[in-house]
């Protein structure tokens, strides 16, 4: 019979990881069974694609997937989720097996109903202890956010409905869980996605549903504000609520109370609520696009979270925090950032702001091969030149060396674009096969560690 966890342990989304789909399936199922809301992939390239959507509580990765795309897939969940609790599954002959660095936790297979469950309860707890020691440093040091920090020390303890607001990647949902570090409740921490779900899927997500309430319900299910019970409620993107969800969060924020899909039983609860949109909420409200009650209700606290290129001189903390944490989870010693490298971190504008910066790193980190991070390595959009601490290096470079530096680079974008595929790569930089693969050659490029596992 399954094991049916309590509703305080319960994370978000799990996503199952099995190049067998149908035992990726078959555990999702299961997990779906208990209460949980699960979802299977049976490649790196779906997993990744589901990875990035972001909101996952938890990630049950096969360790044994070919070509490290087990810790493509962690780097991938990490990025989009940075509480994510990663269990490593190890096959049933994983002696001598290296542990995998990227996991929070990790449990054998076959193995029992309890022990999945506790695997993932204790990448969970793992991961929060992580997040809280890493997400104040990743916050940075400008004085802008010195003096949005003073402002979280001093409403942390109230009660107050808190709206973040600022450009997408800016850091909001960090800023969410350092006020909630900060408040010192005993609750948990619960972040909703709010413009991933429909409104269907939304209503279930954020107040639960009861049995036969849909198709599909086959079991009561909790909603997240429930599992927020003594803590803090993070919902993100609610610019997105639709009007008739706007209705139901506006009775839900002004007595915290709400009845679960298709029940009747009111439930309260002592949940701190915090929101973050990368809209303007005043030009919805004008527009008739957002109500104007609900507005006033959640603009008790408004905190704007400054985009990175208004903070240029966090850039070398984040850099040097993104390039220690990823490569720990890659499993590699580097040093540092070519001055080529450092030149283009500090030049680049940062449309993407921190989570840009955070994801060109870890391309950095995933594509070098060497103790420094190369110019080559970062995305093809991010150059310039400027000024950050960089690995020593001789202050001019060789001739040969800066040539094949763009040379490497449009190579690499010509194979991304082409999905790998060495002959359309080749016919779109106007060369033939053999040709591009001498360049390889020539260059030091090493196919088999650039290109992502599938």
């Amino acid at each position: 019979m399954p094991i049916r966890q309590e509703p305080s342990s319960r994370a978000a989304r799990i996503l199952v990881v099995d190049d067998d789909r149908r035992s990726a399936s078959a555990t999702a199922q299961w997990l779906c069974s208990t209460g949980w809301h699960a979802l299977a992939a049976g490649s790196v390239a779906e997993a990744v694609r589901i990875a990035a959507r972001g909101g996952l509580g938890a990630c049950l990765i096969d360790a044994g997937l070919p070509d490290g795309g087990a810790a493509v897939i962690a780097a991938a969940a990490r990025a989009a989720s940075p509480s994510v609790g990663l269990v490593a599954v190890m096959p049933a002959d994983a002696q001598g097996m290296p542990e995998a660095a990227w996991a929070d936790a990790s449990v054998a297979m076959p193995a029992s109903d309890g022990a999945l469950l506790a695997a993932i309860e204790a990448a969970a707890t793992a991961s929060s202890r992580r997040t809280a020691d890493v997400e104040s440093a990743v916050l940075g040091g400008h004085p802008t956010m010195a003096r949005i920090l003073d402002i979280v020390d001093r409403i942390a303890a109230t009660p107050a409905t808190v709206l973040i607001t600022g450009e997408s990647g800016t850091g909001k949902s960090l800023l969410a869980r350092e006020i909630h570090r900060r408040s010192g409740r005993q609750g948990r921490f619960v972040e909703v996605a709010c413009g991933s779900l429909s409104e269907s899927l939304l209503e279930s997500e954020l107040f639960g549903h009861v049995a036969g309430s849909f198709t599909g319900a086959a079991g009561d299910r909790d909603g997240k504000f429930l599992l927020a019970d003594g803590g803090t409620i993070f919902l993100d993107e609610i610019a997105t609520a639709s009007p008739a969800m706007q209705v139901k969060l506006l009775r839900v924020l002004q007595d915290m109370q709400f009845e679960p899909v298709g029940g009747s039983q009111t439930h309260s609860v002592d949940a701190r609520v915090i929101l973050a949109t990368n809209e303007s909420l005043e030009t919805l409200v004008a527009a008739g696009r957002f109500r104007a009650d609900l507005f006033w209700r959640i603009n008790v606290v408004a905190v704007e979270m400054p985009p990175l290129r208004d903070r240029k001189t966090d850039i070398p903390v984040l850099a040097a925090h993104f390039l220690r944490t990823t490569a720990t989870r890659a499993g590699r010693a580097v040093e540092g950032f070519t001055p080529a490298a450092v030149d283009a971190l500090a030049a680049h504008v940062w449309p993407g702001n921190v989570r840009e910066l955070q994801h060109a790193i870890e391309r950095g980190i995933f594509l070098g091969r060497g103790a420094c991070v190369e110019l080559g390595d970062l995305p093809a959009a991010v150059l310039g030149g400027g000024g950050l601490a960089a690995c020593p290096g001789p202050e001019t470079t060789p001739l040969k060396q800066a040539l094949a530096t763009p040379e490497r680079q449009l190579i690499v974008a010509a194979l991304e674009q082409a999905g790998w595929r060495r002959d359309v790569a080749a016919r779109t930089l106007g060369i033939n096969r053999t040709t591009l693969y001498k360049k390889l050659k020539r260059l030091g490029m090493d196919l088999a560690t650039l290109e992502p596992a599938r």
